[in-house]
């Protein structure tokens, strides 16, 4: 029995450590999912200039794009968001396949990834508000889709 009870609380106290962020450093030159070559990395609002010119319907745009860090998703680390131009933009990981440390707040990163304006829904909204520590009444304050533009993000460079 106590070895029952032993293991089920091992197993819990490791679930528990892996759904945090990453406790790493974030310095000038950290690299968090895959290593790029920063090249021609654009401003935000040279991004949202790029997207307007193309149809309502194909809105998407491959980008290296130079941004500071807002907030980071406080639960693991899976997403961040950066000040836009009026507003923030999120940017999620791709396939959640690497996530960062809260020390990213307010850096300044180069993201290569994929933007797309996009409508988010009410549901992901709240998920995003809980993530980011919101009380129950600003989730439930939460009552229209929003269109945004979101990056998937391959990889992102602290510059």
């Amino acid at each position: 029995m106590k070895n029952i009870v032993l293991t089920i609380v091992s197993l819990f106290t490791l679930v528990a450590l892996n759904a945090q962020p990453p406790s790493v450093p974030a310095e000038k030159g950290t690299f968090f999912g895959e290593k790029f070559t920063a090249g021609n990395a654009v401003s935000v609002s040279d991004l949202v200039a790029q997207l307007q010119k193309l149809p309502a319907d194909k809105k998407k745009v491959e980008v290296q794009l130079k941004a500071n860090v807002t907030d980071v998703c406080t639960k693991e680390g899976c997403w961040i968001k950066i000040k836009g131009t009026t507003d923030k933009f999120m940017v999620k990981m791709k396939d959640h396949k690497f996530t960062v440390p809260l020390v990213l707040n307010e850096k300044e990163i180069i993201i290569n990834g994929i933007a797309e304006e996009k409508t988010t829904s009410v549901e992901m909204l709240q998920h995003y508000a809980e993530d980011a520590g919101k009380t129950k009444a600003e989730i439930a304050a939460i009552k229209e889709p929003k269109k945004e533009i979101v990056i998937v993000a391959k990889g992102i460079l602290v510059n």
